[in-house]
């Protein structure tokens, strides 16, 4: 094979979100991966997937608009919005979707009562509605590519709307989770990558792996194809319609992260894949870039025993383990520095704080602290109760103790515990009013009542520590493109035959994380967009 229609570069949700939609529109397809494996970060994600006015939505009456969801993202807007990108997103957004799980690419279900993230905002939606689960997955429907999909050796054998992450209890009838074992069912991204994977092997599309992709070809002007390697010979393949870009953002190359990011990032929680190598090409071709400074933040864990295969750190988002009682965050003062319990992304900006006076970022390091009530009822990691807290986790019989081991100021941490637990006790948090919000309450533990599903003391010992580093899902910022996919060069005007979606892009919603799944709305949304775009080109 050495000529097609359209190629596809990377094969996560974005990338075979496209090869579908080029194929449907009569085009042949080259869905080509650089490494022997696929999904990237999408099958390490919760799967949640965020659209407006989505099909799920609609059929369970509940109201949405194209004004509604475009009111919520201007009233958080910073500068970062373009008008035509974010507008196609929430236009074709429901569009897409309905054409994925036609094409038997997803089976989604709401998310019952997930909230948008910034409830104060005209538009959004507290009774939620925006938000999508994924059905489990039988792997064995994948054959030989049940074991090609990135991290698949880790079971995810539940639907996020049974976990607490999805509000749900985290707890399964001991005979159903046997059959799910048994029939190597997946929940979460593992079965929204699989599924996409599904769909495109029905459609005789399979992904080329091992493809390292050096150079865009480009003839009168035109982006006609790709050359580089696979599986380390010389490879050419030449594309009639276009190229699009899926690869991925660039958090783990060290270089474009100091050049681009706007604070530090040290522990990104997306696979070791994502390097940049589409926004390479992209520069490469003139593209004009957008939203380089930004990323999917998130505080993570470092999950020391068990790193990527290539011995890279392996993080964990926080999100559970900062938001339930009888936990808190200090930084290096041992002191409290925002609201625990607020959404991940937003959060970033506590840790991001810049003092002009030491010249430094006083709330990195970051530590979680919490007691024996904790660890007897919650998760830390990928430790759940009532598994022993691990060896890594800091632990001592004071708080004194503790912030001795952590080279805390002496008797910081006992002070501020003092503070928070008096505060734990009248059910109110006036430092950060943590637990205010809905969204505060929806990782907490709902089995409690009022502010306690988020606030509860620090007070039985032992005391442990573990330290919370700045870490990412993904970055969001790449090469601009106009509402068709259509990468945009420095003048302005669309590079013919360069197309792109995903974190590859400048993501058509800016820096803003609207809600869960934020980031695959309009990852799959734009894929969609791009793969039609591109099978039409020379229509």
């Amino acid at each position: 094979m050495n000529e097609t229609d359209v190629i596809i570069l990377g094969c996560g949700p974005a990338g075979m979100s496209a090869a579908l939609a080029a194929h449907e529109s009569g085009a042949k397809v080259a869905l080509v991966e650089r490494f022997d494996r696929v999904g990237g970060t999408g099958a390490v994600s919760g799967g949640v997937i965020w659209a407006a006015g989505n099909p799920r939505q609609r059929a369970a009456g509940m109201a949405d608009s194209r004004e509604e969801a475009l009111a919520y993202f201007r009233s958080l807007d910073h500068g970062d919005l373009v008008d035509e990108t974010l507008e196609a997103f929430v236009d074709t957004a429901p569009e897409a979707l309905a054409f994925l799980e036609d094409a038997g690419a997803l089976r989604v279900a709401l998310l019952e009562g997930y909230p948008d993230y910034y409830l104060d905002r005209p538009g959004a939606k507290p009774e939620g509605g925006r938000a999508m689960d994924h059905d489990l997955f039988a792997l064995g429907e994948l054959g030989e590519w049940a074991g090609r999909i990135t991290a698949i050796e880790e079971p995810k054998p539940m639907m996020l709307r049974e976990t607490p992450l999805g509000g749900g209890t985290g707890i399964v009838p001991p005979e159903e989770m046997q059959r799910r074992m048994a029939n190597n069912e997946r929940g979460f991204g593992q079965a929204m990558v699989a599924r996409l994977l599904k769909a495109c092997l029905d459609r005789g599309i399979e992904p080329l792996l091992n493809v390292e992709t050096k150079r865009l070809l480009k003839q009168d002007g035109r982006i006609t194809g790709i050359e580089g390697k696979r599986d380390g010979e010389p490879f050419t393949l030449h594309a009639g319609s276009g190229v699009i870009i899926t690869t991925g953002g660039f958090e783990w190359d060290k270089d474009k992260r100091q050049t681009f990011l706007r604070g530090p990032m040290d522990a990104p929680a997306s696979p070791p894949t994502a390097r940049g190598d589409g926004l390479d090409l992209a520069m490469q071709s003139g593209a004009k870039l957008g939203n380089m400074t930004q990323g999917w933040w998130a505080p993570t864990l470092v999950i020391p025993d068990m790193p990527w295969p290539g011995g890279e750190e392996r993080a964990l988002p926080v999100l559970i383990e900062r938001t339930v009682p009888h936990s808190m965050m200090v930084n290096r003062a041992g002191q409290r520095f925002c609201n625990e319990a607020a959404n991940y992304s937003a959060l970033a900006g506590a840790f991001h704080q810049f003092d002009p006076q030491t010249y430094d970022y006083p709330n990195l390091p970051a530590w979680l602290i919490f007691d024996e009530n904790f660890a007897e009822r919650y998760p830390i990691g990928l430790r759940l109760p009532p598994q022993p807290v691990p060896d890594w986790v800091v632990r001592a019989e004071t708080l004194d103790e503790l912030a001795d081991k952590l080279g805390l100021p002496v008797g910081s941490l006992s002070g501020t515990a003092a503070r928070f637990n008096a505060h734990a006790r009248a059910g109110s948090d006036p430092d950060f009013e943590r637990g205010t919000a809905t969204y505060d309450h929806f990782y907490g533990d709902r089995s409690r009542e009022g502010a306690s599903v988020t606030l509860g003391e620090i007070a039985r010992a032992p005391f442990y520590a573990v330290e919370i580093r700045m870490g990412l899902l993904g970055t969001n910022g790449g090469a601009r493109t106009d509402g068709k996919a259509r990468i945009l060069g420095h003048n302005g005007e669309p590079i013919a035959g360069l197309y792109g979606a995903g974190n590859a892009i400048a993501c058509p919603t800016g820096g803003i994380y609207a809600g869960a799944g934020g980031t695959l709305g309009p990852a799959l949304t734009y894929g969609y967009i791009a793969g039609r775009t591109a099978a039409r080109a020379n229509a």
